[in-house]
């Protein structure tokens, strides 16, 4: 039997969990698509529905960097779920505004979830901290399993 860290563990089942959704948001562009006089889903419906199958794949991707990694176990687990975090919430805020249709671009400002209007601050943080921790994350990981196929 293959022993695997909680961090390769964890970023299959969330690859797994991503496919899931990615199948069930294809279903709902689906449903979108039949019944549109254009025949197109909204647009975030369409983003909720790509993204969850690109992170499926992304998540695989950082299970086999963290079972290849001369990191610990602690860093490559945090490395892990620092980037299922924001695939998670990247993945959650497209399909909120799938459902609310309350805009096609959540950048364009001012800055619009549903009938609330967010602080131009917010959305640069989120972006901010997403790009320094999936950047930061990513490259470790792969740093890490760079360095044990040379030692």
């Amino acid at each position: 039997m293959l022993v695997l860290t909680t961090a390769t563990e964890l970023a299959i089942v969330f690859s797994g969990i991503f496919l899931w959704v990615g199948m069930i948001t294809g279903v709902w562009k689906y449903y979108q698509i039949r019944n549109s006089a254009l025949a197109r889903a909204h647009y975030y419906v369409d983003i909720a529905h790509r993204s969850s199958l690109l992170y499926a794949a992304a998540s695989l991707i950082l299970a086999v960097l963290s079972s290849f990694t001369i990191l610990s176990n602690e860093l490559s687990l945090f490395c892990v779920v620092a980037n299922l975090f924001f695939f998670s919430m990247s993945i959650l805020i497209y399909i909120v505004h799938g459902c609310l249709k309350d805009t096609t671009n959540q950048f364009k400002q001012p800055h619009q979830l549903g009938k609330w209007t967010l602080p131009g601050w917010c959305m640069t943080i989120m972006m901010l901290g997403l790009i320094v921790v999936e950047l930061g994350a990513t490259g470790l990981l792969l740093f890490g399993t760079i360095f044990s196929f040379w030692n």
